[in-house]
């Protein structure tokens, strides 16, 4: 389990570089959407939740990840980008 705010987990996606959702998704067998979902969407009939919680606070409120595997694999694809 993790936690961070929303603006900062939105702030991760928009730094990625393009088309890293759809590599993150290829690599857990996942789809693109879920993905999404997983960084504040929310077209659930296209993508499911991962584990998502949100708290009000904040810079956005805090949101708790149940798996945190999509928010790393970001995180290595921003560091290897530099």
């Amino acid at each position: 389990m993790r936690i961070i705010t929303f603006n900062k987990l939105r702030e991760i996606k928009n730094q990625l570089p393009e088309g890293s959702i759809h590599v993150i998704a290829d690599k857990l067998n996942l789809s693109v959407q879920t993905v999404r979902n997983y960084f504040g969407g929310t077209n659930y009939d296209a993508g499911e939740n991962m584990g998502l919680h949100i708290e009000p606070g904040p810079d956005g409120g805090y949101v708790t990840l149940d798996d945190s595997k999509i928010l790393d694999m970001a995180q290595e694809i921003l560091e290897n980008s530099k």
